[in-house]
């Protein structure tokens, strides 16, 4: 048995106000995805930029938050090969035009119905379906964000910082981790958790059997509060409907709280240390709820790290009840 691998792009664009996705015709008849041979010395997402660039003639940045890979079998010269291939998601810049390689007779822009009636495959289907679903929720996200950014114009007695800090990760993640509010470091970079407590919080994703890329982290306000001091009620009442018009978009199925404020916030948990390691189903946010400490309490205080260590590990065995069995 052999096994390749490729990585390609699902490109789209706007026409008319319709999302139409970009199809090249194959000389045996099918629609396919700019898509190849991942070469040595690269990685997926350089093969898929090159690949687009030389089956499309499109130089793309794919959106960094969306990976799918879709794997079939097929013979070739009486072999068996299983074939392995990841998809990214990629929108050309305004002007793009595209350019067709040789081993392609010409190519379509189709919008998601008229796609669904041309693909052949099933696993072309199901990655396009991806594609469409993660483009509506990341422009819902999006069109969420530029409104919470705006907040500090019409919030009386504003008292946070005016720099918005928005959730970092893909918006179909299944997992989603909700801190208390950005620091310091998190308010200058724009990013959540990226100083010292973020690194460990690197590491613990890592315990539960995932990585920072599979997962949506952001924090109850997405503004940073002076001094590091704890939100106010008034600044959790201005943030909190934002932060659930997230969770409904990005629907995942479990959100994991660290720290004694998020918890309180998101599952009404009084002390994080008395329920630390336990999963409860939200009505509220049509979700489960995963209770730990913040990183910040074992970076302050080490005998806290075997406790947030020991929460990360059940974790997983909560991710594979949860995530992988739908329960």
């Amino acid at each position: 048995m052999k096994f390749e691998f490729s990585a390609g792009t699902v490109v789209y664009r706007y026409r008319g106000g319709r999302r139409m996705f970009l199809f090249l015709k194959r000389q045996e008849g099918w629609l396919d995805a700019p898509k190849g041979h991942i070469e040595k010395g690269e990685n997926a997402l350089e093969a898929a930029i090159r690949e687009t660039r030389e089956e499309a003639g499109l130089r793309v940045e794919p959106d960094p938050d969306f990976r799918r890979r879709i794997e079939y079998w097929f013979v070739r010269d009486g072999e068996r090969i299983k074939k392995s291939v990841t998809f990214f998601l990629a929108k050309p810049g305004a002007g793009a035009r595209i350019k067709v390689s040789q081993e392609h007779v010409g190519y379509e822009w189709l919008d998601m119905d008229a796609a669904m009636r041309k693909i052949s495959f099933a696993d072309q289907r199901e990655a396009l379906v991806a594609a469409d679903s993660f483009i509506s929720r990341r422009e819902a996200v999006d069109r969420v964000n530029s409104e919470y950014r705006r907040l500090p114009g019409r919030g009386a007695g504003w008292k946070l910082s005016r720099r918005f800090v928005p959730g970092d990760g893909p918006v179909d993640a299944e997992v989603m981790i909700i801190g208390q509010a950005p620091g310091a470091k998190e308010d200058q970079t724009g990013k959540p958790f990226v100083g010292v407590s973020g690194r460990l919080l690197d590491k613990l994703i890592e315990r539960a059997g995932l990585r920072r890329d599979d997962v949506y982290i952001t924090s109850v306000v997405q503004f940073f509060p002076p001094r590091n001091r704890a939100p106010t009620p008034a600044e959790v009442s201005m943030c909190m409907p934002f932060l659930e018009r997230q969770v409904r978009i990005i629907r995942p199925k479990i959100i994991v709280t660290v720290g004694n404020f998020p918890s309180q916030a998101v599952a009404g948990i009084g002390s994080v240390l008395k329920s630390h390691g336990t999963v409860m189903k939200s009505e509220r946010f049509g979700c489960y709820v995963f209770i730990t400490l913040h990183p910040a309490a074992a970076v302050r205080m080490k005998k806290h790290l075997p406790v947030i260590e020991g929460d990360f590990t059940r974790l997983a065995r909560v991710l594979k009840d949860i995530v992988r069995k739908g329960v």
